[in-house]
């Protein structure tokens, strides 16, 4: 397929394996803001305290973190298909047990069997979709970037619609939709090979004694930790009704859909990657200590909420885009070393949260959620030259391999960077980091996909139209 053949076919003219897929993931991007207009309504329905209903977070995305070990030795074994069809299945089971539940215990170990059927679901669905996608590869990153945009801010307000209804609504109608979507995707779905290479469980851990994808993994730690603190626990100070949550939320969704997809590749390509994440991170840092200092106000709650949208989709995209280029390991191994990392912060944020809220005061977590931010700007300053370095050279790569014509080995050199600036390159940062599994496990495929010509059409640096 020839670069021009690529560019004029439309990614929505896709085979039905394509879209059952991609309706798959639009529900999984969902659960990102799915149960948070339910929080309180969940607390005080079944009698339960802020710290339970927040382990509801903690159950899903620890276990998450987890699977982020295995998702890798798993795909490499049964296939991609197969990974993809188990984790369907899994969310499926959980998700209505959860509905089903009668105790906010049964709900948060419903919760941890979902996080990992997710997990599973997400490492494999971008690679599926790519491999069975017409158009090529920037036409299938479209049409993911359009399902991640929609998941994400869809999520709150299907979330405040059926939970208006009952708290159990949000949970049966993902186990519904994904019900849909597993049909289809056994029906559809072509079975995908085994890759040559088995990959070992310990892999992610053993690529962590590497510094620089240690400091970029903190860094995400520190930022995971304010982020999923003001996620989970700022719907509690607002004193909102469930739908109104759910409009509040929704904003918040829209905010990141825009700002992962389109405004982070300009920012990237004008100002670089380090310093555009220390600019983010500052501005995250101060967005919460806002939320810490004026807690007891409303419409501040919903305006910085709101606000931090922008904030978190944009980090979401370069910090997954800064992994990638610093990793020193093949890169599902480094996207599962950074994802069990994060997302161990990430769980443990919302029911450290509510302790502190009960123990001290609902100021309390928000503080320190500021101070977790600004400090993963100190962490990430001391692996400033090697991100500095690993960007130039990446740079060099694409530009070079793109004056050759040599674009296999420039999808081979900088994985996940098709032009710095370009749309599809970035795509893969901003969907690895939604919601938030492993998805970057599928960039090597995403690489070997891409259509040749494309570097050349998207040289480094270019901006994103």
């Amino acid at each position: 397929m020839t670069a021009g053949s690529s560019a004029s076919a439309s990614p929505f003219r896709q085979p039905k394996g394509v879209w059952a897929v991609a309706f798959a993931c639009v529900v999984s991007f969902m659960g990102i803001g799915l149960v948070d207009p339910i929080l309180p309504a969940l607390s005080h329905q079944l009698q339960a305290s802020p710290s339970s209903v927040e382990l509801l977070f903690t159950s899903y995305l620890v276990v998450t973190a987890v699977a982020m070990l295995v998702t890798g030795w798993v795909s490499s074994r049964i296939g991609g298909r197969r990974t993809l069809v188990a984790g369907l299945v899994l969310i499926v089971a959980f998700s209505a047990l959860a509905g089903s539940s009668h105790t906010i215990g049964q709900i948060i170990g419903f919760r941890a069997g979902w996080g990992l059927g997710n997990a599973l679901f997400i490492a494999t669905s971008l690679a599926v979709i790519i491999g069975a996608a017409s158009g090529g590869f920037a036409g299938a990153i479209v049409l993911y970037e359009t399902a991640l945009g929609i998941g994400i801010a869809l999520g709150p307000l299907v979330g405040g619609e059926l939970g208006g209804i009952s708290w159990r609504g949000p949970f049966f109608g993902v186990s519904v939709l994904m019900t849909i979507s597993l049909v289809a995707t056994l029906l559809f779905v072509d079975p995908t090979p085994k890759t040559p290479r088995k990959t070992s469980i310990t892999e992610p851990l053993r690529a962590l004694r590497h510094r620089a994808l240690a400091i970029m993994s903190i860094t995400a730690l520190g930022y995971n930790w304010g982020f999923f603190t003001l996620l989970a626990y700022a719907p509690f100070p607002m004193h909102l009704g469930v739908h109104e949550l759910g409009y509040v939320f929704t904003g918040w969704g829209i905010m990141v859909a825009i700002f992962a997809v389109f405004v982070a590749p300009r920012l990237q390509a004008r100002f670089g990657t380090a310093r555009t994440l220390y600019v983010n991170l500052a501005l995250m840092s101060a967005d919460l200590l806002v939320i810490a200092v004026f807690t007891s106000s409303q419409l501040a709650l919903i305006v910085a909420v709101i606000a931090s949208g922008a904030l978190v989709g944009l980090n979401n995209t370069l910090t997954t885009q800064a992994v990638m280029l610093v990793a020193p390991v093949d890169k599902p191994v480094a996207s599962a070393a950074y994802g069990f990392v994060r997302f161990i912060g990430g769980g443990l944020a919302p029911f450290v949260a509510s302790k502190l809220a009960v123990g001290l005061n609902v100021h309390v977590p928000f503080y320190l959620g500021a101070a977790t931010v600004a400090a993963a700007i100190g962490v990430l300053a001391t692996g400033h030259s090697l991100l500095e370095r690993a960007e130039h050279r990446g740079t060099r790569a694409a530009a070079s391999a793109g004056a050759a014509g040599a674009v296999p080995v420039a999808a081979k050199a900088v994985p996940v960077v098709a032009g710095a600036g370009s749309v599809a390159g970035q795509a893969v940062a901003a969907i690895a980091e939604a919601m938030p599994v492993g998805t970057a496990e599928a960039v090597p495929a995403v690489a070997e996909a891409t259509p040749v010509g494309t570097a050349e059409a998207e040289p480094a640096g270019a901006p994103a139209p």
